[in-house]
């Protein structure tokens, strides 16, 4: 028995491909239709760790999963960035002229609209997973339809790529979190990067207050995402990541934003593995 790991989506999936590079050691994934579900398999303990995409440099963030992140008190213990190539592929025989529909999931579908415009005829339909609608068309022998999926999908379940890295942005990114539900202890030395939340009052220059400290204890922001709080109208969090060269100076912000900004959390510590 391996590492017991949740991933969105199934064997052949981006997550799938992340899970390969991030872990050294066998792993064992379980394999999980939607995040919610995914949190759930963590939290049941059926999984040991999980991972989750989390913001793609075309699309931006996935916002529900910095709640789904918080509420759930999961622990951001690594990141990893996998460079995305979208590739086209149907059963063996067929061509892409024979192509009338291609299923996939929304995103992929949105990334390769370009693609597309040479080819009027074909409608896009949105499926749950790329990787999915991959195996599908193998198990089903469907012809007349391709699907929109990493080449590790191509390999599992044996489909022919007719047209590879049709993304419309070459240079397409997507960073994962790998989170658990309680936090790995790296030595401090090692860590350099953080993800925080907190949320902040409505006195003029509350936000800028709390990121100058962040800049006075020599942290560099390298992201910020709101999100209203559901039972507080006009109210919002902010989720931050930021990087450091001495973990001395965040333990320092750490203290003084526990007493400035209100509801305060450090959702992880880790490596930054963007340098």
């Amino acid at each position: 028995m391996g590492l017991k790991v949740a991933i969105q989506g199934i064997k052949g999936s981006n997550h799938h491909q992340v899970a390969k590079e991030y872990f050294d050691e066998q792993i064992d994934l379980v394999e999980c239709m939607s995040f919610d579900f995914l949190v759930d398999q963590l939290l049941d303990k059926t999984a040991d760790v999980g991972v989750m995409a989390i913001e793609n440099s075309i699309a931006g963030s996935i916002i529900p999963n910095y709640a789904l992140v918080y509420h759930n008190n999961l622990h951001i213990i690594g990141e990893h960035y996998l460079n995305i190539n979208h590739n086209l592929m149907v059963l063996n025989g067929q061509k892409i002229d024979d192509i009338e529909e291609v299923r996939s999931h929304p995103m992929a579908l949105l990334q390769c609209k370009e693609f597309f415009r040479d080819y009027p005829k074909i409608k896009l339909v949105e499926d749950v997973d790329t990787a999915e609608t991959a195996k599908r068309i193998q198990e089903q022998k469907l012809k007349h339809v391709a699907a929109i999926a990493p080449q590790v999908a191509s390999e599992l379940y044996e489909l022919n790529i007719v047209a590879p890295s049709i993304q419309t942005i070459k240079n397409n990114a997507t960073r994962f979190i790998i989170v658990k539900t309680k936090n790995k202890v790296l030595p401090k030395e090692e860590i350099n990067k953080s993800s925080v939340r907190f949320v902040t009052d409505h006195k003029r220059g509350s936000l800028a207050t709390v990121l100058n400290v962040m800049s006075d204890c020599r942290l560099n922001l390298t992201k910020i995402q709101s999100l209203p709080i559901i039972d507080k109208p006009w109210k919002y969090s902010f989720f931050v990541d930021v990087t450091f060269e001495d973990y001395a100076h965040f333990e320092k912000a750490k203290s003084l934003l526990d007493i400035m900004a209100e509801d305060f959390k450090v959702l992880g510590e880790y490596k930054n593995t963007r340098v």
